[in-house]
């Protein structure tokens, strides 16, 4: 390690001995003596009412300590996600819903009083179809992130009849889910004797889970601690505060004793959040020479019956090409289904997917190579705002990405014996969030630093790069800085969401350090043995509107190798090149773009889930039936970045690298196999069925 490591050099991660060795604590493993454990009873109905709850046979059980029911779990104060009003009332608004909770001395134990739990409902008629004439589709008046749901500029359907070539299609989504590493679990302490209450949850973000428990309890926020050290992965299902941490506090609470609750992976896609399905209709116009003169998108989804969740999956359309006429709607269906919520790239991602394949069918109408197409329509400034970009350098993401990729002497489909070989090409494209955020930072008489900060390590390698950040700052070695995350106890920070984790803490972090610098430089004699800190608030410059428009962009090729026998289609080769702001350390960011392109290549091939319209509950609930990417699934993967130093997104020049990774990939193999096979396969996952189908 050079004495004052600049930002840019490749660093391990500060955890990982911690990690390799099992020295790391995560929420489950915060077991402390006397440790009771907790396991959920889910409802078996799709749409209902509970009559009647035999606990019985459950408490006659060995080591059985309570059952928890809607008739006398504690009572829950307000809070605005009903999600978390659990075990209220009688109610089951979808199959999977929480209506019991058993507690025993151990997780067997406990499992064993949940099965034995005799529920008894009266069923109601169910809805959990999701298609797109649905009588109860809507257009809400925002989507997710506080989009406005529709914008329209121009007349897009005249244009669009109007034009010489043109594509309408519809491409369609099915649930995803996050299913992260580690299950969603918490331990909560409850000290009667101080009245305060300790929360190990497995979130990404600690700050947010005590304003919940607080709120939902009905206790002040000082009295609640959540910690939120080690998590094991969320890609958004752990970004606000979920069933499992309010019923292992009920379960505290109960009982008077500790107590831990982990979810069975089995239970998660039903109170965890998913990905909603999405019907995507695109029209395109262009003129002969690939110029863009119409676009439509159009997208559907599910929502539930308890929380509206609009995924704003035609948001990213609005800024990615120069049209002048130009429309995008979301439109949701309320089904008897469970909640969604946020997943890797929320709405960037099956958004992208079906815009860039629309693209691609464009240039095959007109054709014109889909990078040429892509490259005639770039926008001076932003399509949706006005404003010029801060940095967009799509193009040139575009042409390295065809230099490194051999592009143009791959163009030409190919067979080799049963196999057709093709390649495709998708844009990307992520907004950049900056949020408020508060760091403390301290230099101690031994002569190291302290850094204190609410931030969260969800494997991303956050610690390691604001430990990078401080020692920039403060221009010492970054084995003289210790840094303390993941407590609500820490001056508070945003969770770890929207790609926006590290490039708002780490501003925050920059300007404690570099006041505390500034401090120490005017200093004389030794310090005191409390030490000298510093610390700073981005409020007012983070919420302050900027001129710009501020996004990430990049490009991502895929070769793609397609078995005529069997139908199978495996990715020969993943290239992504991306233009994302400062690159802070090297080796952790390509560590998350490789990581979102393998969640893409999952959504393209494997990856896919069903409402199942007799019960209204997914099929696929585990990752026996759930086909994530494994190590055979996965090629060599390359990512790299152009030199993108962003003055306009703070001082680091840094924007967020977790989701773009993510977004474009399904696109860029799904035209990868159009250009094989000759057939445009428009539903995901592409599967050997679906190929098979069109090959014939």
């Amino acid at each position: 390690m050079p004495p004052h490591p600049a930002l840019g050099t490749p660093t391990a991660r500060a955890e990982g001995p911690q990690k390799v060795t099992g020295a790391a604590r995560y929420a489950s493993d915060r077991v402390p003596p006397g440790c009771a454990h907790a396991w959920p009873v889910p409802a078996t109905i799709p749409r209902g009412r509970v009559t009647a709850v035999d606990t019985a046979a459950a408490l006659a059980l060995p080591g059985v300590l309570a059952v928890l029911t809607p008739y006398d779990a504690p009572r829950l104060g307000p809070w605005d996600d009903p999600t978390l009003h659990l075990l209220q009332e009688p109610a089951v608004p979808h199959r999977g819903w929480y209506v019991a909770l058993a507690v025993a001395e151990t997780p067997e134990g406990a499992r064993a009083a949940a099965e034995a739990v005799r529920i008894e409902y009266a069923t109601e008629p169910h809805d959990s179809v999701l298609y797109e004439d649905h009588p109860a589709a809507h257009t809400p008046e925002e989507a997710n992130g506080g989009y406005p749901a529709h914008r329209e500029q121009g007349d897009p359907d005249a244009a669009l009849a109007a034009a010489p070539v043109r594509v309408d299609c519809v491409y369609t989504v099915p649930p995803l889910h996050n299913h992260p590493m580690e299950p969603h679990a918490a331990t909560a302490v409850w000290d009667a004797e101080r009245g305060g209450l300790t929360v190990y949850d497995s979130s990404q973000g600690a700050g947010l889970v005590r304003e919940a428990l607080s709120a939902l309890f009905g206790m002040a926020e000082d009295r609640v601690e959540v910690v939120s050290e080690h998590v094991g992965g969320g890609f958004g299902s752990k970004g606000t505060p979920r069933p499992h941490v309010v019923l292992a506090v009920m379960a505290a609470l109960h009982t008077g004793r500790s107590v831990t609750l982990a979810l069975p992976r089995r239970h998660m896609p039903a109170v965890v959040g998913h990905r909603p399905p999405g019907l995507h209709r695109i029209g395109l116009g262009a003129r002969p020479d690939g110029t863009l003169t119409a676009l439509t998108h159009t997208v559907t989804s599910h929502t539930s019956q308890v929380r509206e969740f609009v995924e704003q999956s035609a948001v990213a359309t609005r800024i990615m090409y120069a049209v002048p006429d130009i429309r995008t709607s979301h439109r949701v269906v309320p089904l008897d289904v469970p909640t969604p919520s946020w997943m890797r790239a929320p709405g960037e991602t099956p958004g992208m997917y079906a815009l860039e394949s629309a693209v691609d069918e464009l240039a095959d109408a007109l054709g014109m190579d889909p990078i040429e197409l892509r490259v005639r329509n770039e926008p001076a400034v932003d399509p949706d705002s006005g404003r010029p970009f801060s940095g967009r350098h799509l193009v040139e993401c575009l042409r390295e990405g065809a230099d490194r990729f051999g592009w143009t002497a791959l163009r030409t489909p190919r067979r080799d014996g049963p196999l057709l070989c093709g390649v495709g090409v998708a844009a990307a494209t992520y907004p950049v969030w900056l949020s408020p955020s508060t760091a403390r930072a301290l230099a101690r008489p031994g002569g190291d630093y302290l850094v204190e900060i609410n931030a969260t390590d969800i494997g991303t390698g956050a610690r390691t790069v604001l430990i990078q950040v401080a020692a920039d700052a403060l221009r010492v070695p970054a084995d003289a800085v210790t840094i303390a995350i993941g407590s609500s106890g820490l001056p508070a920070a945003p969770l770890a969401g929207g790609s926006a984790g590290t490039a708002s803490w780490g501003w925050a972090v920059h300007e404690a350090c570099t006041a505390l610098a500034s401090r120490l430089a005017r200093h004389d004699g030794p310090l005191p043995p409390e030490g000298l800190s510093e610390t700073a608030d981005t409020t007012e410059a983070a919420k302050a509107k900027p001129p710009y428009a501020r996004h990430s962009f990049g490009a991502h090729f895929a070769e793609v190798r397609v078995d005529t026998v069997t139908g199978e289609v495996r990715v020969h080769r993943l290239l992504g090149v991306y233009a994302a702001g400062r690159i802070l350390n090297p080796t952790t960011a390509r560590s998350q773009f490789v990581g979102g392109m393998v969640m893409g290549l999952g959504m393209a091939l494997t990856e896919h889930s069903s409402v199942d319209a007799a019960h209204g509950d997914f099929a696929q609930s585990d990752l026996a039936a759930y086909h994530v990417p494994v190590q055979a699934d996965v090629p060599d993967i390359e990512a790299h970045w152009l030199e993108d130093h962003d003055a306009h997104v703070g001082p680091l020049g840094a924007k967020g690298i977790g989701e773009i990774g993510i977004v474009g990939v399904a696109a860029a193999i799904g035209n990868a196999v159009s250009h094989a096979t000759g057939h445009r396969l428009r539903s995901l996952p592409l599967t050997p069925d679906r190929v098979l189908a069109v090959l014939g």
